[in-house]
This record gives structure tokens, C-alpha cells and sequence, in this order.
């Protein structure tokens, strides 16, 4: 019993599993705030040309 205790503990699987997931949802984040923020930009030039045009 005690030896698949010390195999559980030293199993390092999960924990880059789990960092992976962490690294991929932070890049989700960033993805997402860069995109929104080049949205708005975006939509505030095109307003700008169109109340130019008008």
C-alpha cells in the first residue's frame, strides 16, 4: 500500500495536465481582450469616415 502511495505522489501527469490547461486559458484571454479591444478601435475609425462622409 505504501509503495502506490509514493507512486500516486510522485505522478506528475496530472500537474502538467493541469498547467497546460492553465497556459491555454490564459492565451484564450489574451485572444479575447485583443480582439474586443482591436474591435472597438476598429469601429471607432469607421465611424469617424462615416460622419466624414456625411
Amino acid at each position: 500500500m505504501k509503495s502506490v502511495f509514493t507512486r500516486f505522489l510522485k505522478d506528475e501527469a496530472g500537474a502538467t495536465s493541469i498547467e497546460y490547461s492553465l497556459i491555454a486559458a490564459l492565451i484564450g484571454v489574451v485572444i479575447i481582450t485583443a480582439v474586443t479591444k482591436l474591435g472597438t478601435n476598429l469601429s471607432q475609425k469607421f465611424q469617424n469616415i462615416a460622419n466624414n462622409v456625411t
